[in-house]
């Protein structure tokens, strides 16, 4: 019985909404802070070049590894003019060579790219014309980042916008931009 007076379950329309003391399930698990925050407030620290172990060597080919802020990254993304593309690699690469350092680490590239785009979308939303592009950013073999906010379909409609050809998804493969390589900054 405690349980029920606890969860309520509204499964209209065929959508399982569940409460938890008040709560819909969707506002327990947003954040109160905004992507454009996350993108403005770094962890304190940053950036910074880290002394990796010796097995990092092989890993990222060398020890020395740069763990860069948001802001370094989204600035970066702002650079690729419209019809350029810029890998995850890419930007890993221009980083550490403007620090000095072996590698970037790529965890927190990916994370930083992921804010970067969502708090472009936020800036969209709130009517900003000019936001970063970060559709410009695909992987290093060409293919589109599922991660970034709409997906790869999202992602293909702006690339194909800015004249780019996208080869459709084998397999479990995410699509790809045709001839990727004319195209990289």
């Amino acid at each position: 019985m405690g349980f029920w007076l606890l969860y309520g379950l509204n499964l209209g329309l065929g959508i399982l909404n569940v409460t938890y003391r008040g709560y819909k399930m969707d506002d327990k698990f947003k954040s109160r802070t905004s992507w454009r925050q996350k993108l403005e407030n770094h962890p304190e620290g940053l950036p910074k070049v880290v002394a990796g172990p010796s097995k990092w060597e092989k890993r990222f080919g060398g020890r020395r590894v740069l763990v860069p802020t948001p802001l370094l990254v989204d600035g970066l993304i702002r650079k690729v003019k419209k019809g350029r593309l810029i890998t995850v690699a890419q930007i890993r690469e221009r980083l550490a060579k403007d620090f000095r350092a072996d590698s970037t680490c790529p965890l927190t590239t990916g994370i930083f790219i992921r804010i970067s785009a969502e708090a472009a979308e936020e800036d969209l939303r709130a009517g900003k014309k000019r936001i970063t592009p970060y559709w410009r950013v695909i992987k290093a073999d060409g293919s589109l980042n599922p991660k970034l906010p709409g997906g790869t379909k999202a992602q293909a409609v702006h690339l194909r916008a800015e004249g780019h050809k996208i080869a459709p998804a084998k397999g479990k493969k995410p699509p790809k931009v045709q001839d990727f390589e004319k195209a990289l900054v």
